[in-house]
């Protein structure tokens, strides 16, 4: 038995040497380049093959394969895909999900150039680099960790890298040249891919997908280390490849013995699993301010058409002409409108909810599989049923797992969710659809009367469309302009009252229902549950395919759905998943999509004023302007009079609108002062009662007879911290309602931080925050919005994929009020916003304009207390008095404001009381005659000990 284990714990101390060098490469590389490379697998695989290659194929001796494949391609690898596809990203800025794109796109197109190259099957003869030996293995893991860690610590390109890793373009303005650090860490990154996959193939069959998947799921290893520390992912690895080599010796015989097996034998996934949902983000340091990564925003860009009844019209034709088809043609054509309708639940999750899912290929899986068993009648309790009521009660099933991977998202965001529902979908795929005891046998059978490849096309047709339906549902209206708000920026949503959790858990679900529904169309379209067909690395593929074509296109779903089905049916294996791949990996230089870039080309070809036509050519020109109108306004955004807060279109109750004066030659002057006397004039009557509120109730509501809730917000002893520096000590403070109560002291005094414990997008660490002196401490964000709590934000907060009349009416909308169209109407009017403005798109416009946007969103929801984050930054000097107008108005009008802002001169114009802060402390409090003239407060804030004026009536 002692023989055993030891033979037991060297077998484990191979796999886990393999796995800790995954780690290293995958956490040098991401502290290197803040990537985290899920291409390290394929590269891992592609240099196994090479190895094979050289060695096996072309008969070089060992030593000499080997040191081309490890010293000469794979930081090869490496530096290509720092130079051509993550240097552009890095440059350009680009956010975690146009790298993960990227990154996913690098994974598929080495997956599919190798079963190009090498054909799909699976091949048992790699050569073995090191010796059959696991303490050699298990010394070139720890010596390369202690080499890695070595560097990082005590060398000056460590420390240059730690440089970059930190602020790479304050790293860059210090003399370090982040592209040398960058391209040095890929170049390693891929090196110990390139090690482990040659160390891996001669323990398993090498094949284009087996051996990425594996790597991928040892991924767990940096997750667990946190992406940062090399001793804690080495000893993981070595401790996980023990344990799953131990458990091979357990058998505890009875029903769960399948079950228990495939868990001993999988721990790489069980410690995936628990690690990537409680990893709650990736990435530089992101203060509470900081937009959400979710990702969604990104993933917008270079939609397919959907507004375009012609695409559709052709769209339309190209689904019926397999009606036409016969034999095998018309056996392939029936997986496309099973797979268009997996798509568009990646449509409804990622692309309208803005959640980075890669799990859905699990939930299509699911869907085949409860198909399967409920038409079988093997589902336990329920006698078998026909086919399409099993395909229904599959997709309820399925439905409510949406909360497994819903739930994680909740807590993290970008990449921590990407990692989480891969996770998801590995653990599935390994525990559910890899196992005889769930899929032994299983057919499906097509439901009565749809037994035929053309009868059952026609109802797949059928089931589409109601997909179709059900997804436009969800773009449109106020749920619609919801999603599209979490998408594009989820603190201005959940500041806007959006219930953002609730919303990312509907998302889920859904999106688990529309995978579920496609998931059985597929398998009764292939008559089988198929596990290859819904593997993990194929719902990577998916998703990919789903981005690069518009995830928020309907049509793009549908074309990814012919593009894949279509390539891996028409050509050899493995060309979807490189076209796919190669779209993907453009995003860096294609940012707006392939379809933008295809415009743009068109339109630069049709406007070139070079070409001569014939006139054969001319009548075509003319025919085809009707491609060119819509492409100029797209890029060209609204003209300079819709973004320009200047003159505007005469109204009823404007009598004498005023004209431009004929002596000012340049249009800029009048724009801010034209139309400002008219929309911003301070006198404005009753902001807020005309429009009737119906904000749920305050917290603690008000016995009958007593005056309403009046919009008070205390601060009580705040406290916070961060990594252990003291943020706040102690903070009280108070937002009288009816008074502008300004908030100033020098950049780290802690404004931004009280600012966002009192809107709820900070949890302080002690004290309490009281709204009518109801304690509102621990309400979130978007419920203290649905009590009349409103905020701007420091850095813009506007929703890119609405209009401006959109982007204002979520305010409106989600905030409670009883007319939400007059509400928007009166914010648009008072901030000049209507009129041909109010439905140009945000994107594009200038940033005064934008600003404008956002205050109105705030203002159209009637909030009691409104909270603004520095709202002149970017404002010119006309801009900001017509701002100082409209919150004298408020103030007026009752409502409570609170105003963080650097610009003194405005603070003193406009404050009633101010609060100075200094070091996490209120330092001076008063009247802004008395705080502003205390010595030094122009440069920063006084003194903790310096007495400032009388404190505020009611404080």
């Amino acid at each position: 038995m002692s023989s055993l284990s030891y033979d037991l714990t060297l077998a484990g101390l191979a796999v886990g040497s393999a796995a800790a060098l995954t780690g290293i490469g995958l956490i040098v590389t991401y502290r290197a380049t803040g990537v985290l490379n899920f291409a390290h697998g394929a590269v891992a695989m592609v240099c196994a093959y090479v190895l094979r290659q050289l060695a096996t194929g072309w008969h070089w001796p060992l030593p000499l394969a080997a040191a081309v494949t490890l010293l000469l391609v794979a930081p090869g690898i490496g530096i290509a895909l720092d130079r051509a596809v993550f240097r552009p990203l890095a440059v350009g800025a680009a956010g975690p999900a146009r790298t993960l794109v990227a990154s996913l796109g690098v994974f598929v197109l080495l997956v599919g150039g190798a079963g190009l190259l090498w054909g799909p099957g699976a091949r048992a003869d790699a050569p073995a680099l090191l010796p059959d030996d696991p303490w050699v293995q298990l010394g070139t893991a720890v010596t390369l960790a202690a080499g890695v860690a070595a560097v990082t610590r005590w060398t000056r390109f460590g420390r240059e890298l730690r440089a970059v890793v930190d602020n790479r373009p304050l790293a860059v303005l210090g003399g370090i040249d982040a592209d040398r650090v960058a391209a040095a860490g890929w170049a390693f990154g891929t090196f110990t891919a390139g090690l482990t996959g040659i160390l891996l193939a001669p323990l398993l069959r090498l094949d284009p997908y087996g051996l990425p998947l594996l790597v991928m799921e040892v991924m767990a290893v940096a997750v667990a280390a946190g992406l940062r520390s090399l001793p804690v992912a080495v000893a993981v690895a070595l401790g996980i490849g023990v344990a799953q080599s131990q458990l091979t010796r357990l058998h505890p015989g009875g029903s769960l013995e399948p079950l228990v097996q495939a868990v001993g034998a999988n721990l790489f996934v069980v410690a995936l699993l628990v690690a990537a949902p409680a990893l709650r983000g990736l990435g530089p340091a992101r203060t509470p301010a900081a937009a959400s990564d979710g990702g969604g925003a990104a993933l917008r860009t270079g939609p397919l058409p959907d507004h375009d009844g012609r695409a559709w019209l052709v769209g339309g034709i190209l689904f019926l002409l397999p009606l036409g088809f016969a034999g095998g043609d018309l056996r392939t054509a029936v997986q496309v409108p099973a797979l268009g309708v997996v798509l568009l639940s990646l449509v409804v999750v990622t692309g309208r909810g803005g959640q980075l899912s890669l799990g859905q290929a699990a939930y299509a899986g699911l869907g085949a599989l409860f198909t399967a068993l409920l038409a079988a009648g093997r589902f336990p309790g329920v006698p078998a049923v026909p086919g399409l009521l099993a395909l229904l009660l599959a997709v309820l099933l399925t439905a409510p797992l949406g909360l497994l991977t819903g739930r994680p998202a909740l807590r993290g965001h970008g990449l921590a969710t990407a990692l989480a529902t891969l996770a998801f979908g590995v653990a599935v795929s390994r525990f559910v659809f890899d196992q005889p005891y769930a899929t032994a046998g299983l057919t499906l059978d097509r439901p009565a009367g749809f037994t035929a490849d053309r009868a059952y096309y026609v109802l797949e047709l059928v089931l589409l469309g109601l997909a179709l339906l059900a997804v436009a549902a969800l773009r449109r209206g106020r749920t619609g302009r919801a999603l599209a708000a979490m998408r594009d920026h989820e603190p201005g949503a959940a500041a806007a009252g959006v219930p953002v959790p609730a919303l990312k858990l509907a998302a889920f679900v859904v999106g688990a229902a529309l995978a579920a529904l496609g998931g059985g169309m597929l398998g009764m379209a292939l008559r089988t549950f198929d596990a290859a067909s819904y593997d993990p690395v194929r719902g990577l593929l998916w998703f990919a395919a789903v981005v690069v074509l518009g995830a928020d296109s309907l049509l793009g779903a549908l074309t990814a759905a012919v593009l894949l089905v279509g390539l891996d049916a028409g050509a050899a294996g493995g060309a979807a998943a490189a076209v796919v791949g190669v779209l993907a990996v453009l995003a860096g230089r294609l940012p707006h999509g392939p379809y933008a870039a295809l415009r743009g080309a068109a339109a630069r070809v049709f406007a070139a004023p070079e070409v001569r036509l014939t006139p054969l050519g001319a009548r075509v020109r003319e025919r085809l302007a009707v491609v060119r109108e819509p492409l100029r306004t797209d890029a060209e955004g609204p003209t300079s009079e819709s973004r320009a807060p200047g003159p505007r279109l005469p109204e009823p109750r404007d009598p004498e609108p005023r004209a431009p004066e004929p002596s000012t030659p340049e249009p800029r002057a009048p724009e801010p002062s034209t139309p400002e006397p008219r929309t911003f004039e301070p006198s404005v009557p009753d902001l807020r009662h005309p429009l009737p509120h119906t904000a749920p109730s305050p917290v603690s509501p008000a016995p009958s007879g007593r005056r309403a809730p009046s919009g008070r917000l205390t601060a009580r002893a705040v406290r916070a911290r961060y990594d252990g520096f003291t943020a706040l000590d102690g903070v009280d403070l108070t937002v009288a309602p009816g008074r502008i109560t300004a908030l100033i002291g020098p950049n780290g005094a802690g404004k931004s931080t009280l600012f966002h414990c009192l809107c709820g997008t900070l949890r302080p660490a002690g004290g309490r925050v009281l709204l009518d002196g109801a304690d509102i401490t621990r309400r979130s964000a978007h419920a203290r919005a649905r009590l009349g709590l409103a905020r701007t934000f420091q850095q813009l907060a506007v929703f890119e994929g609405l209009n401006v009349a959109e982007n204002v009416r979520v305010g409106a909308e989600q905030s409670g009020v009883r007319d939400p169209a007059a509400a928007t109407a009166r914010a648009l009017d008072l901030f000049s916003l209507d009129g041909q403005l109010r439905t140009a798109p945000v994107a594009g416009l200038d940033t005064g304009t934008l600003r404008r946007v956002e205050l109105a969103r705030a203002v159209a929801g009637r909030p009691r207390t409104l909270l603004l984050d520095e709202p002149a930054a970017g404002l010119d000097s006309a801009e900001v008095s017509a701002l100082a107008d409209v919150l004298r108005t408020l103030a007026a009008d009752g409502t409570a404001l609170l105003v963080v802002e650097h610009d003194l001169d405005l603070v003193a114009g406009l404050a009633d009381t101010v609060y100075a802060m200094a070091a996490g402390r209120i330092v001076a409090r008063g009247p802004a005659h008395s705080v502003l003239a205390e010595p030094g407060e122009t440069a920063g804030p006084t003194e903790p000990g310096k007495a400032a004026g009388p404190a505020e009536p009611g404080t």
